[in-house]
């Protein structure tokens, strides 16, 4: 059974300019601005007869941004003028982006609030009120340019230092020593790549899992029409092949050549089933209106943290035949479920919102 979804037209807006920074720290650009990730969401909807809207009207299959439209003022207008009536927020969003203004004037979209993402981007904001929610987070302290000399850790080495907003594992780095930590944080302010502080917290050895949490909503799963009334999980999915104890930027390592979903066993055990629980809260927490991904971690003991909220999760598919391993978390998460990464678009799709 398919339940019809809308047959207006969507355009795919990508990242055509850096962020403001915020409060002194700096998000640091995705080369291409997510423009592959968009094309492969353009081409597969247009692949399932969804009307996709298009910046030129014969798109080639390896040219992204024949795809996708630049997220500013001018693109939207471009992309509304191509009949576009459904703009889709693949790009990182802030308070005072220009989509801000087209939103408040009704057009739909699929993809997060951009104040929401304003405000749990920053890693330090988030896992303070996840903290505060009782959810496990690794202690972590923020260290600045002002006390770099001067901090308390109160926890033990291994460390992670990384980017407060940071995109992916770009950036992060593990710590052994004082000497290793005094030297990271140096060259990470010297680089002035990620802003006036750095968010570093205790390293956890355990096994990585990550967690894509749905919004609730109408979805359709083998056939069948489902009203999912809270937050759901897609099965966890686990990381492996860690490169100095952090799983590689996907930009550099495709993310299906280091993880596998788990095995039903697995994804039935008590911790996955409860760690599952907790990220459907925290993605309640951020007012998610699009599937947001949580990286978790075991310590020594096998207990589970929650560590990083993506706002924003990667959203590459093998949709185009030069693009067959790259599929996202997301993507292999949802195969799992029986949803091809067509499917999982095409439910993303029926959350659609309206301010």
């Amino acid at each position: 059974m398919t339940m019809s979804i809308t047959g207006t037209p969507v355009a795919l807006l990508y990242q055509a300019q850096q962020p403001p920074a915020r409060n002194g720290i700096l998000k640091p650009m995705k080369p291409g601005g997510y423009s592959d990730s968009g094309a492969d969401i353009a081409y597969a909807l247009r692949e399932q007869q969804v009307p996709v809207s298009t910046p030129v009207i014969h798109p080639q299959l390896a040219i992204d941004l024949d795809w996708v439209f630049p997220d500013t003022e001018s693109g939207i207008l471009h992309a509304l003028a191509k009949g576009a009536q459904v703009l889709w927020l693949n790009t990182i969003l802030y308070n005072g982006h220009p989509v801000e203004a087209f939103l408040k004037k009704g057009i739909a979209a699929v993809g997060q609030l951009p104040r929401n993402t304003d405000l749990y981007d920053d890693k330090w904001t988030t896992n303070k009120l996840l903290q505060k929610n009782n959810l496990p987070i690794p202690p972590a302290v923020l260290i600045s340019k002002d006390n770099l000399y001067d901090y308390q850790l109160a926890f033990p080495f291994p460390v992670v230092a990384k980017p407060i907003r940071g995109r992916g594992s770009e950036g992060v780095r593990v710590a052994f020593t004082q000497d290793e930590l005094d030297a990271i944080l140096e060259e990470m302010f010297d680089e002035d790549k990620y802003g006036s502080a750095v968010y570093v917290e205790k390293f956890l050895s355990g096994q990585e899992v990550t967690i894509t949490v749905m919004p609730p909503g109408k979805y359709v799963i083998n056939d069948v029409c489902q009203e999912k009334i809270n937050y759901w999980s897609l099965p966890a999915v686990e990381r492996f092949n860690h490169q100095d104890g952090i799983a590689p930027y996907n930009g550099t390592v495709a993310v299906v050549n280091n993880s596998r979903v788990l095995d039903d066993v697995r994804l039935k055990s008590q911790k996955l089933v409860t760690l599952c629980k907790q990220c459907e809260s925290a993605a309640a927490l951020v007012g998610a209106k699009a599937p947001v991904r949580i990286d978790c971690r075991q310590d020594e003991q096998g207990d589970y943290f929650l560590f990083d909220l993506n706002m924003k999760p990667n959203m590459t598919g093998a949709t185009r035949p030069h693009r067959q391993d790259q599929d996202s978390l997301s993507a292999l998460a949802a195969r799992r479920i029986g949803w091809s990464f067509s499917d999982l678009l095409v439910n993303m799709l029926r959350q659609q919102w309206r301010l």
